[in-house]
């Protein structure tokens, strides 16, 4: 078995630079002994060096896509503008309020002043930078043209994670409603209807259907409330565990996820737009089809995408061409292959594919101010019935015993 290398540990430093000021910073290395060395490479004199104490609640929130994005996007902004790669890392690391996303950065920094190239130093982070990432900046440094390829990064993942952002958008704002109105329906039965319950039980009447139906409903709650929520809990977590890790159930999911009402419109155009702003970025970036279509395999966000991609990426390197692959899976609209037809004969595959992503991904946006005003009135709807047929229930009695009086 292979021993796991060491990790790089932050040291804070004071010390003077060639010219005698004071300059104080951090730096990333596996000894004291390595990180003394290696400010003297930078021309430091280091004066004191310690480990940086760690925060005793842990260090910092967890780095997500969209830091990723903002960071993508402060690169090309610096780079740009002409500043020093090595001197981009310093300002954003330095600056940024998230304290592992600054470790990250600044970690990248000291690789990449030991002189490791950007994309290797990136490839030592796959949680945060996928293949796609790496790749495109490998290809960037090679050709020199790693400023532009940085924009055309940051605009990748700004372009992704607003996607990203209006799919969750349509799928967060029924499923929240639907568990408040859960949780709502839930105290009433257990705090409320007992009150009332107690109530009833001095009239010494026989109670309405309705009403008896909800106090039998109540005594449940109150006696197994452990048991349902026990189950609910257990099976939405045995669920989530397994779905990690079966593909099979994966698979199952994602397509009762593009054949669903409304939702399946949504799901679909998301893994089309998201397919070819992939491919389109790979494309400008002069990665080979063959190659870029792995990298737009594993963004689609939809197993059927995903195994569809890879058939597309086996057949095209047959020689077949991509609109005729494409067409082969039956998963893509007629719109979508023209137009990747039209670029392949006119040599501007990437343009007509960024024009299918910007198509799709304004359809995805009014899907979902669609699917959000279409469900606004039905879960109002929803609850109505719950609340007021919880009230109903509840006044009912009164209501019988006042029409005696």
């Amino acid at each position: 078995m292979a021993k796991k290398p060491a990790e790089k540990v932050e040291y804070t430093y004071e010390g003077t630079n060639r010219g005698g000021t004071k300059v104080k910073g951090t730096i990333y290395a596996l000894t004291d002994t390595l990180a003394k060395s290696g400010l003297r490479k930078q021309g430091i004199n280091p004066l004191r060096v310690r480990k940086k104490p760690q925060p005793l609640f842990g260090g910092g929130k967890k780095i997500t896509p969209s830091d990723i994005a903002i960071f993508a996007r402060q690169m090309a902004t610096m780079m740009q503008a002409g500043v020093p790669l090595v001197q981009s890392f310093e300002i954003i690391g330095q600056g940024h309020e998230n304290q592992n996303m600054q470790k990250m950065i600044l970690g990248i920094k000291t690789e990449v002043e030991g002189g490791v190239p950007l994309g290797e130093a990136l490839s030592k982070q796959p949680l945060y930078f996928d293949p796609l990432f790496v790749n495109l900046v490998t290809a960037g440094e090679a050709s020199g043209s790693l400023e532009t390829m940085l924009d055309k990064l940051a605009t990748y993942q700004e372009k992704t994670e607003a996607l990203k952002s209006k799919v969750k958008k349509a799928l967060f704002y029924p499923i929240a409603v639907l568990v408040i109105a859960f949780v709502v329906t839930v105290i009433l039965l257990v705090f409320v209807v007992p009150k009332f319950e107690e109530l009833f039980d001095s009239f010494g009447a026989d109670l309405p259907a309705l009403t008896q139906f909800v106090i039998d409903l109540s005594e449940f709650m109150q006696a197994w409330w452990w048991v349902i929520a026990g189950t609910i809990g257990g099976v939405i977590y045995t669920f989530l565990r397994i779905l990690k890790t079966s593909k099979k159930l994966q698979e199952i999911v994602d397509r009762t996820a593009l054949k669903a009402p409304v939702i399946g419109d949504i799901t679909t155009k998301s893994a089309i737009a998201r397919f070819a702003r992939t491919l389109e970025t790979m494309s400008a970036a002069g990665v080979p089809l063959v190659e870029a279509m792995e990298s737009v395999a594993g963004a689609t966000g939809n197993i059927v995408y995903y195994n569809a991609s890879l058939k597309i990426r086996d057949e095209v390197s047959q020689g077949t061409q991509l609109q005729t692959s494409m067409r082969s899976t039956g998963l893509f609209p007629n719109m979508a292959i023209q137009m990747v037809s039209i670029g392949e004969e006119a040599g501007s595959l990437d343009n007509m594919l960024a024009k299918v992503a910007d198509f799709y991904e304004t359809e995805v946006d009014n899907a979902v101010d669609a699917l959000t005003s279409l469900l606004e009135p039905i879960i109002m709807a929803v609850l109505g019935v719950l609340v007021g047929g919880l009230i109903i229930a509840m006044y009912l009695p009164i209501f019988k015993l006042g029409s005696v009086v």
